[in-house]
């Protein structure tokens, strides 16, 4: 005969007289001395748990914390000698000509760019440093730009058929599919053990103490 029950899964895991044997039980260990009681978990402290579960997979969300990219400051640079630009009466006017004159390109993402804003003086930097990796012909989505530098961006992804890594921040990472399992198998595991107890409405009485 199963012991098991599922038509009270949120009372209790198991049937009737596998209650009655684990009432038994619990009565008869003493625990070295220590007693137990069959108390539910506080409500508080579920939805902590539930908190803490949500705001950590939130705040470290791919696209939360977006890195911009070579390729996104690339449209911006390739305007800088536009006669419009270099005739700007100063950097801040020279700046909103290129963002004008870049408004309709989509590598040049608004979204990004308020997000990761840059002045002339940056676009000085990284300049030729974007501008040498288009003569090597490498895809700009590969490299990250931190402060005044380009770098090869930090990820690691699958290999090109020329051989080379894709280097670009997915919008889903596989770390997410592996917390999700076993966050899922942890929490299915403690539901499952405590709701095999008896119901939480029946307390030990540890032989009367």
């Amino acid at each position: 005969m199963s012991s098991w029950r599922f038509d009270e899964p949120l009372v209790t895991l198991s049937t009737p007289d596998t209650n009655e044997r684990s009432k038994a039980l619990w009565e008869a260990e003493d625990l070295g001395g220590l007693t137990e009681d069959n108390n539910p978990l506080p409500v508080p402290v579920v939805w902590l748990v539930a908190l803490t579960v949500l705001t950590a997979f939130a705040i470290t969300f791919p696209l939360w914390g977006q890195r911009p990219t070579a390729e996104l400051y690339e449209p911006l640079i390739a305007v800088m000698e536009n006669p419009a630009v270099v005739s700007a009466a100063d950097d801040k006017e020279a700046m909103n000509q290129i963002l004008a004159l870049t408004a309709n390109n989509p590598r040049a993402n608004p979204a990004l760019l308020a997000r990761h804003p840059v002045n002339m003086d940056d676009l000085r930097m990284i300049a030729p440093q974007v501008e040498a990796l288009e003569t090597k012909g490498v895809d700009l989505r590969d490299y990250t730009v931190v402060g005044p530098n380009v770098v090869v961006a930090n990820f690691e992804g699958n290999y090109r058929k020329d051989g080379t890594r894709i280097r670009q921040q997915p919008w889903w990472d596989i770390g997410y599919t592996i917390d999700i399992f076993y966050l899922t198998a942890f929490f299915l595991g403690v539901f499952i053990t405590v709701k095999r107890l008896p119901p939480v409405s029946w307390q030990p009485r540890h032989g009367n103490h």
